[in-house]
């Protein structure tokens, strides 16, 4: 089988994902176009190197409908003769792009694929697609659908986490993200955006909010209290569900939950004698990949039957995982992760996380596996995974192993 590795890998900064975000203006093609060029450019690559472009945004209506991947390409300063596939796996669109890209290289078909995704929320509103999961009464009752914020407050009650405890992981994560940003960590994988004309529009993350404490948190009200407990009252069929709560602790609330922002991220993946045929050193070997579906209510417990599996897959053990990254859907979702395997927090998104920087959710499994690689080099250390949450019910995970 055909190694696939990792050559390069970029990220835009975030965008506030509302009209005064820095990046409102700017079309989740012409920002995918930005990426895709950031890659042929810095790789130097000609316009016809890879086999395709893989690219993840959820929602998938409007300007970002219609196979954006395709459009993004012709866009570029790629050429039209490659081709573009848009897919959609919820929060993990970005992640699934490159593992679908790194399981096309190990079957041979292909040498290289660029992957990744966008996602413009301040554009193109979350939820705008309709999904039948919520809409359609017929799928919904069966599956006891509820809204992820529910979800999320289903696991700090099953699982026994406080609002002090999510509260305490924001504030990290807002500490964390801010040293990270201090210290550069991020400079070799971020692009500027810049407009039609050539002037910067956004360098950094700018949804952080380094001054976040305790106290400005305990004042936030949560967020899914009265959806929970007034009309749909979707605490009533989440416990029609889990009889054995007895009542939902809501504790999340826009602090200890993943900000809403426009972002873009791409991943160069390659085989052996594509990097040998362009003069590039490869970064990390893509070790192996998993998905798996979960109980659709509780939703967002994905990220530990999706590592039990990679790891059982790849013979490993979580004693083997050097770094983790687990996206901040929202804080009870990184709570878990740890209860479940019992690692260090210290091995967590060791640079800050969804919470702290937004979660452009076609985008971030994209984001999440360019920050492992980061982190590795940076600290010498061999091996990381990512993983994430998703939507109705279902995880991924990849895991990398510094080159």
């Amino acid at each position: 089988m055909t190694e696939a590795y990792i050559y390069d890998a970029v990220r835009t900064p975030r965008g506030k994902g509302r009209p005064d975000g820095s990046m409102h203006e700017v079309t989740s093609v012409r920002l995918s176009a930005q990426v895709l060029n950031a890659l042929k450019n810095r790789n130097g690559l000609d316009g016809h190197a890879v086999e395709d472009v893989i690219w993840g945004n959820v929602t998938q209506v409007m300007e970002q409908g219609g196979c954006l991947a395709r459009t993004a390409v012709l866009a570029s300063d790629l050429d039209e003769s490659i081709p573009g596939l848009a897919i959609n796996r919820f929060c993990a669109s970005g992640m699934e792009a490159v593992n679908l890209a790194a399981n096309q290289v190990r079957g041979g078909a292909g040498d290289a694929y660029i992957a990744g995704g966008v996602e413009m929320m301040g554009r193109v509103a979350m939820g705008s697609d309709g999904a039948a999961m919520a809409v359609d009464p017929t799928v919904a009752m069966d599956s006891y659908f509820v809204p992820q914020g529910i979800s999320a407050d289903i696991i700090a009650t099953e699982y026994g986490f406080t609002r002090d405890q999510a509260d305490a992981l924001a504030v990290e994560s807002q500490k964390r993200a801010a040293a990270a940003w201090a210290d550069k960590r991020f400079g070799k994988s971020i692009i500027e955006v810049r407009d039609q004309n050539g002037l910067s529009i956004l360098d950094h993350d700018e949804y952080m909010r380094p001054g976040t404490d305790m106290q400005s948190l305990g004042a936030l009200k949560p967020a899914f209290k009265d959806m929970g407990e007034t009309m749909p009252g979707f605490d009533a069929i989440a416990l029609m569900k889990y009889p054995h709560l007895e009542r939902i602790n809501h504790i999340h609330h826009a602090g200890n939950s993943s900000g809403i922002v426009d972002g873009s991220a791409g991943v160069l993946v390659g085989s052996k004698a594509f990097g040998e045929k362009y003069g590039l050193t490869p970064r990390a070997r893509i070790v192996q990949t998993a998905k798996i579906g979960t109980d659709p209510t509780i939703m967002l417990t994905g990220p530990v039957p999706a590592t039990e599996k990679i790891l059982r897959d790849s013979g490993m053990s979580i004693g083997d995982i050097d770094l983790f990254e687990v996206n901040e859907a929202f804080a009870s979702v990184v709570l878990r992760f740890c209860q479940a395997f019992d690692v260090d927090t210290d091995r967590v998104n060791v640079n800050g996380g969804s919470i702290a920087m937004g979660h452009p959710l076609g985008a971030t499994g994209a984001i999440i596996i360019g920050t492992l690689l980061d982190e590795l080099e940076r600290t010498g250390k061999s091996t990381g995974l990512a993983t994430l949450c998703i939507a109705s019910g279902m995880g991924a995970a990849t895991i990398i192993e510094r080159v």
